[in-house]
């Protein structure tokens, strides 16, 4: 029986394939934004808002299992759901306070208001999964946190001190999650399919009472209405753009199917690229990203903004170059390793062949 080692190398995917999930990838997520920041400039209720697209993202896993287009059935064991709270818990409040950082900065800053997830999540890793960060990897943390305060300090134009406290609070919750995701894998046996589904799920769920708690009932209802909730929807309205209710509906079927689609699109490109060019899609869609807030939402881009957006992106990629180097280099320690034990070259010197 042949052994693992022996078997054919997995076939890489073809450079139309890559090419295919990365601009599947940078589309997606800038269409999210973009649909996000739309609504979120009208709406008075940017929880509810999230609810909706959670309660869509949901309808759309139920019809994938019925027409079976995911290998892993969907299911719902209390057991599962008991594990996975932790995930959930972080989900609810980073979205939440993701949702609010957009609300209250423009979309070309946005990705500045969340540059320090990268720091954070190297710092909770430390802390909670007791792994050391290499001076390179601190040093790109350096640059990236570099790249946060330039833009804060000296963007130039008015900015909400709200949305970046907004903006702080969701990178570390993120940072958080995208460690505590590893653990919560483990209890669905590794399938990405089945945590996107409960995280969905129970998300739509604990989040529902939150949304009155927070006080968006009157807003709901004067949205549901047909009543501005809001100044900035009635100057909408007046300034002949759609209805509050109108663009909300819209943005709320775009954006809840574009989230189920990045659930898929973040998993694609993973699989099918490499961590470099993972980062490199992602630094492509912040510059887009800012140069269509800049064309849509008429931002505007002072040249601290632009060199803060430049030295997270360079940071983040550097911080991507650099883990990729670490991890190869382990890999192949690793391996060459295994065959100098297994080929016998690593016996001490009391071994019976030196003996």
């Amino acid at each position: 029986m042949p052994s693992p080692s022996d078997a054919p190398p997995e076939k890489p995917p073809s450079r139309v394939l890559v090419a295919a999930v990365v601009l599947f990838y940078i589309v997606a997520a800038l269409a999210m934004v973009m649909a996000n920041k739309k609504v979120l400039n009208v709406t008075e209720a940017p929880l509810f808002f999230l609810e909706i697209q959670l309660i869509i993202a949901v309808i759309l896993f139920g019809i994938t299992d019925v027409l079976r287009l995911f290998p892993d059935r969907l299911t719902f064991d209390l057991k599962i759901c008991k594990g996975v709270l932790p995930l959930v818990a972080l989900n609810v409040v980073g979205l939440s306070f993701s949702n609010y950082t957009l609300k209250y900065v423009d979309a070309s800053f946005y990705q500045v208001a969340r540059g320090l997830v990268l720091p954070f999540t190297v710092a909770a890793s430390f802390v909670i999964l007791h792994s050391r960060p290499s001076v390179l990897i601190l040093v790109s943390c350096a640059i990236v946190t570099a790249g946060f305060f330039c833009g804060v300090l000296l963007d130039g134009t008015p900015l909400s001190l709200v949305g970046i406290a907004f903006g702080v609070a969701s990178s570390s919750i993120t940072a958080l999650a995208s460690v505590v995701i590893k653990q919560s894998l483990l209890v669905v046996d590794g399938s990405t399919i089945l945590l996107s589904w409960y995280a969905n799920l129970l998300s739509a769920i604990v989040l529902a009472p939150i949304v009155l708690l927070a006080g968006e009932g009157p807003s709901v209802l004067a949205l549901l209405s047909g009543t501005p909730s809001g100044e900035a929807a009635a100057a909408a309205v007046a300034a002949g753009a759609p209805s509050e209710l109108k663009t909300f509906l819209w943005g709320s079927l775009v954006t809840g199917g574009i989230g189920f689609l990045m659930s898929i699109a973040g998993l694609l490109s993973i699989k099918v690229t490499s961590p470099i060019t993972h980062m490199i899609s992602s630094a492509v869609r912040g510059v887009a990203q800012s140069f269509l807030g800049l064309w849509y939402f008429h931002d505007v881009i002072s040249s601290g903004r632009a060199a803060s957006i430049a030295i997270v992106l360079g940071g983040s990629i550097y911080y991507t170059w650099v883990k990729h180097k670490e991890t190869e280099a382990a890999s192949s320690y690793e391996r060459v390793a295994m065959d100098e034990l297994e080929s016998g070259k690593l016996e001490g010197p009391d071994s019976p062949e030196e003996s």
